[in-house]
């Protein structure tokens, strides 16, 4: 007679372990690749891996026994470094496919003083990044959570069950996702109701972009955050939950290509030393049209995560993980 296999019972060190090795083997498995600078497909991989080895660490550092090189300021200074080369991929990528085809003979022309430009800097970065790869605190970084995977240690809360205290876990971060100064942009309070100021000219965007564009990306950055977060857990949430992830992620790629925008025209300011308008006329209407188009599909998303009843279901969602244990 064959005995049932008893169900295991999932902890938060069990969840804890299982995000850090996912992470772990990722970012190290795209290590070589990142040091000879053999694809931008591979900086891309690293640099998320590391944001999300990030995430993993910090959040669940309140169940893990870890020793000091593996903390959020160690781990943020190597994803920074890696982001700073990505961003420039980022750049030239998106000026040589979406914009340079849409230009006029003479503006194409322009463009390669800032190719040249972006070359000469991107090589300075990469020298950080391949120089942070080989420093001590990126090996004693690997050697910890190498070691620590091998043999983990837990602190007393490791043991809890993960239903426990998943609501307590990932609450704090819907606050302050749902808190943020940046769902205000745009906005004004009327007789104590906040209304969305809608169809704006793009004149009127660019000026609260302008002034308000730090906050956003700001906002965007919180959003990567629960975003990340959220994606450890998805097995243990049901429709509910997913629908709210797929939002949050869409909020962090709108306000990411607003972003994009705003930055690549500071630089292209940078390199010719003048009003892009100026120099590259063309390109200075594609990426005000950008923002205007994105401006459009960010304010639905606002309109919504402003109603209270938006808010508390999301709130409930978290609430609420699937009962029953997981097998």
């Amino acid at each position: 007679m064959k005995l049932a296999t008893k169900p295991t019972v999932k902890t938060l060190g069990d969840y804890a372990y299982q995000a850090i090795q996912k992470h772990v083997k990722k970012t190290w498995k795209w290590e070589k690749s990142v040091k000879k600078d053999e694809d931008p497909e591979a900086l891309h991989q690293m640099r998320v891996g590391m944001r999300r080895l990030r995430t993993a660490v910090t959040r669940f550092e309140l169940a893990l026994d870890m020793s000091k090189p593996v903390s959020d300021k160690n781990i943020g200074k190597i994803a920074r470094r890696l982001g700073n080369l990505r961003d420039l991929d980022v750049l030239k990528e998106s000026l040589e496919n979406n914009y340079k085809p849409n230009l006029p003979r003479k503006e194409q022309e322009s463009l390669q003083t800032a190719f040249t430009a972006l070359a000469k800097q991107r090589e300075d970065v990469l020298s950080s990044v391949q120089k942070t790869l080989k420093d001590e605190s990126y090996k004693s970084l690997k050697e910890t959570l190498d070691k620590w995977l091998d043999k983990p240690s837990y602190l007393p809360l490791a043991s809890i069950t993960i239903q426990q205290v998943l609501p307590d876990l990932l609450l704090p971060e819907v606050s302050n996702f749902l808190l943020h100064p940046g769902w205000l942009v745009g906005t004004q309070f009327v007789d104590s109701e906040l209304k969305i100021q809608k169809n704006w000219e793009p004149e009127k965007i660019e000026k609260q972009l302008t002034t308000e564009g730090e906050i956003l990306h700001s906002l965007r950055k919180e959003a990567k955050r629960i975003r990340y977060q959220m994606e450890l857990f998805t097995d243990l949430y049901g429709e509910s939950y997913e629908a709210y992830l797929t939002e949050v992620k869409s909020i962090q790629e709108i306000l990411g290509t607003m972003q994009d925008s705003a930055v690549l025209t500071d630089w292209l300011e940078n390199v010719f030393k003048s009003e892009i308008q100026t120099e590259l006329p063309t390109l200075a209407t594609l990426l005000t049209e950008n923002r205007y188009q994105s401006w459009q599909q960010w304010q639905p998303l606002q309109e919504r995560y402003l109603k209270a009843e938006t808010r508390h279901s999301f709130h409930l969602t978290i609430l609420h993980p699937l009962s029953g244990v997981i097998k």
